[in-house]
């Protein structure tokens, strides 16, 4: 029941991959000005909780001032936190079902990259918006970290246990030699 079970739930561990697409490309549909309305709102909100945290009291000139600023950086960010989080999304399915190493990294930075570019080229149909070969460079690092975050993180945590199996293969292995 238990292997029936994991059977059924493994394919599962893809949904938030698929969750994550619909997020990004819900956020490509938006158009040139809304995306720059959030933009700026994220930015004004950064500059003020940034003023209100370092005790250093801004009127709303210099926010506006300092959110302009930091406005195309901060919309940089979120693209690669994005495909960070899409990465992985999509590397760790591919590591529970044992796909380890370089392999890992081409599969899932290729899926990832993948849809970066069909993304871009989905906003040339959005009004005030067109694809970038910079955005998906600026994704591929977010895919690139969001994939070596999973490998670190499942070899640190798996790791253990891997070496427990592989001795109880061992002595297995060596009790039916030894009888």
């Amino acid at each position: 029941m238990k292997k029936f079970l994991f059977f059924i739930l493994k394919p599962l561990s893809f949904l938030p991959a698929l969750a994550m697409m619909a997020l990004i490309f819900s956020f490509s549909a938006q158009t040139g000005v809304s995306s720059g309305q959030l933009s700026y709102k994220v930015s004004y909100k950064l500059v003020e909780t940034g003023s209100r945290v370092l005790d250093k009291p801004l009127d709303d000139v210099q926010i506006d001032a300092y959110a302009r600023r930091i406005e195309g950086p901060v919309r940089k960010l979120a693209h690669m936190t994005e495909y960070f989080i899409l990465a992985i999304t999509v590397a760790l399915p591919f590591y529970v079902y044992g796909l380890r190493g370089f392999p890992l990294l081409l599969v899932a930075g290729a899926i990832c990259v993948g849809f970066a570019c069909t993304d871009e080229y989905h906003q040339s149909f959005v009004a005030g918006r067109g694809p970038s070969l910079r955005d998906v460079c600026i994704d591929s690092i977010g895919i690139f970290f969001g994939i070596m975050l999973v490998r670190i993180i499942c070899w640190t945590l798996l790791a253990p246990s891997r070496a427990m199996q592989r001795r109880r293969r061992r002595k297995q292995k060596y009790r039916s030699i030894h009888r």
